[in-house]
C-alpha cells in the first residue's frame, strides 16, 4: 500500500481536479463512492465534493470502508486478512479521435440523437456524448491518425453499440437513414446470427450498430 503521505496527496488531487471541473475524474468518482454511481457525469461535476470524500474514494481503492479505517490500518480485521476480491470493470467508453469538435458534437447530436454530456476544455479538445447507456468520448487531436483511408479498407470499428431487439436495430437504421446519415455498410443479417449496420462519421471512425436477427 502507498504511504499515508502520498494517499493523503492523492485525495486532494481527486478533489483539485473535481473543483476545477476536469470531467475525467467523475468516472473515477462513480466507480468507487456508491452514492455517485447512479449519477451521470454531469451531475457528478455538480454535487457537492469535500475533501472527507475524496479520502473516502482513496479509502475504498485501497480496499477500506473510509479513511479511519485505512489509517488504523483495519477495518475489524487486517487488510492481509481480507478475502481477496477481484476487481470489478465499472464501465467502458469508446474514444474517437477528431479533427473539428464542434462538427463532431453536432453529428452526434443532430444525426445519431445523442446529447452532450459535457465538453472540457477552452476551447473544448475533450468531450462525451451519450444516449441512453452508449457513451463515446471525443479526443481532439490535429494531425492524422490513420494512415490514408485504411479504416475503410480494413473495415477497422472505432466503436460498437448494441440493442437488445431485432425491431430496435431496424428502427435506428430507419431513424439514421431519415437524418442523412453515411453508411459504411448498411443494415445486413450475418452469418453468426447479428442484424448490424455501420456508421461512418465526418472524420472517419467506423461505428457499429448491431442487435439480433430476429
Amino acid at each position: 500500500m502507498p504511504s499515508l503521505e502520498n494517499l493523503r496527496k492523492q485525495a486532494k488531487q481527486y478533489l483539485r481536479w473535481h473543483r476545477q471541473g476536469y470531467y475525467p475524474v467523475a468516472a473515477v468518482l462513480r466507480a468507487g463512492l456508491p452514492r455517485f454511481a447512479c449519477l451521470d457525469d454531469g451531475q457528478i461535476m455538480q454535487a457537492n465534493f469535500k475533501l472527507s470524500d475524496a479520502q473516502e474514494l482513496v479509502a475504498r481503492q485501497q480496499g477500506f470502508d473510509g479513511w479511519q479505517a485505512l489509517k488504523s490500518g483495519a477495518d475489524d480485521m487486517s487488510r492481509q486478512d481480507l478475502p481477496a476480491q477481484p476487481p470489478v470493470l465499472a464501465a467502458i467508453s469508446a474514444q474517437l479521435f477528431v479533427a473539428d469538435m464542434a462538427a463532431s458534437c453536432a453529428f452526434f447530436t443532430e444525426k445519431l440523437g445523442f446529447a452532450v454530456d459535457f465538453a472540457y476544455g477552452e476551447p473544448p479538445f475533450y468531450a462525451q456524448v451519450v444516449r441512453d447507456h452508449a457513451r463515446i468520448a471525443l479526443r481532439l487531436v490535429c494531425e492524422p491518425v490513420f494512415v490514408g483511408d485504411v479504416r475503410r479498407r480494413e473495415h477497422l470499428l472505432s466503436a460498437s453499440i448494441t440493442v437488445a431487439t431485432a425491431s430496435e436495430i431496424k428502427e435506428l437504421f430507419a431513424e439514421f437513414h431519415a437524418a442523412g446519415v453515411t453508411f459504411h455498410q448498411t443494415l445486413r443479417k450475418e452469418p453468426w446470427g447479428a442484424r448490424n449496420f455501420i456508421v461512418l462519421d465526418p472524420d472517419g471512425n467506423l461505428i457499429l450498430f448491431a442487435g439480433p436477427a430476429g
